[in-house]
């Protein structure tokens, strides 16, 4: 079968346009004013952002994006609680796609009864109820995604809230120049042939095993892992250096190819420390005299942050892909709905 007819057959709900159209979400995002003139910046000595899903995962995009410009410590929050230390000195960024995720709710409401700083992202639901209640500020998003497929208007919605509460410098320029650059990797991915099609199929039977880097790729890595997931319907698990080198390493001591079909994906890059780029390559080393096969990823962009949105572009056309070829769905998520309406 043909891809295009794959495409029409497996992709019932359009998601290839969605890839696609990934560009328009950054513009919608960064057109949009937030008005946060009911914060008081001057007291902020801390940041929480909770979420769950495609909205924590803009959360950890972020800190990865502003590794050296985010000045305050930032933490990522995937529970129904915040941490202890949350008081009047803590902005806590409540971030729900449809606004309805419980634990996002709770937490939110948990910041209210702290004092913390508040401030929502959502598209409506009952956060955005919370937060009109509340006078807090509110980044709307655009509706109709799936929270997954919503990444860039959810991270640059984001981006534009701290931007606008002056926490980091100006991101204009590297917004306008990554929005040309989703518009050009969207035209080169829906071809025929394309390199995110071409990794899809060596992936056929496998399972993608991740190694990115903390503090710089780490949310690669766990982008990756989720679309695997939620996208292509497969387990993938992701690793982190140089911590893996230290644990995960010895792993590989009794890996059998035989017993696990798994291949390996590097997130590379030219920003990382001399002696990560140096564990990678005698890691690979080990891991090759498994059998185990590498397949190595980067990106050629000109700078750090267009970069690091180039392989998550990448990452999520790799999973639509592998999807589509495996005659599945890339949009269902029925163990998820099934949970939702148990719980």
């Amino acid at each position: 079968m043909e891809l295009q007819e794959m495409i029409k057959k497996y992709d019932v709900e359009n998601q290839f346009k969605v890839l696609i159209e990934s560009y328009k979400q950054v513009e919608f995002a960064w057109n949009n004013t937030i008005d946060v003139s009911s914060i008081d910046t001057s007291k902020i000595k801390n940041i929480v952002l909770t979420g769950l899903g495609g909205s924590a995962i803009g959360g950890d995009l972020l800190q990865n994006f502003l590794r050296n410009e985010l000045k305050y410590p930032y933490v990522v929050n995937r529970n129904y609680e915040l941490p202890p230390y949350a008081n009047e000195n803590t902005l806590v960024i409540a971030s729900s796609y449809s606004g309805n995720t419980e634990e996002t709710l709770s937490a939110a409401d948990e910041a209210i009864k702290l004092k913390c700083q508040v401030a929502c992202i959502t598209t409506g639901g009952k956060l955005e109820e919370f937060a009109v209640k509340h006078k807090l500020p509110l980044g709307k998003m655009l509706k109709g995604y799936q929270p997954r497929f919503a990444l860039w208007v959810n991270f640059f919605t984001l981006l534009k809230m701290v931007q606008s509460l002056k926490l980091v410098p100006e991101q204009n320029e590297v917004v306008n120049s990554i929005i040309d650059l989703l518009k050009r990797k969207g035209e080169i991915f829906s071809q025929t042939k394309n390199e995110a099609l071409s990794l899809a199929e060596k992936l056929v039977g496998y399972i993608p095993l991740i190694y990115a880097v903390s503090e710089y790729t780490s949310a690669v890595g766990a982008r990756f892992k989720g679309q695997f997931n939620e996208n292509s319907k497969l387990h993938s698990f992701y690793g982190l250096l140089p911590e893996l080198d230290h644990n995960e390493i010895l792993g590989w001591d009794t890996f059998q190819q035989k017993q696990i079909n798994l291949k390996l994906i590097n997130i590379l890059d030219e920003e990382y420390h001399p002696q990560v780029k140096k564990r990678y390559e005698i890691t690979s080393e080990v891991i090759a005299k498994t059998g185990c096969e590498i397949i190595n990823v980067s990106s050629n962009e000109k700078s750090w942050k267009e970069r690091l949105v180039d392989i998550i572009y990448l990452g999520d056309w790799i999973s639509y892909y592998l999807a589509v070829i495996r005659g599945i769905n890339p949009t269902s998520i029925d163990n998820i709905n099934y949970l939702k309406a148990r719980l």
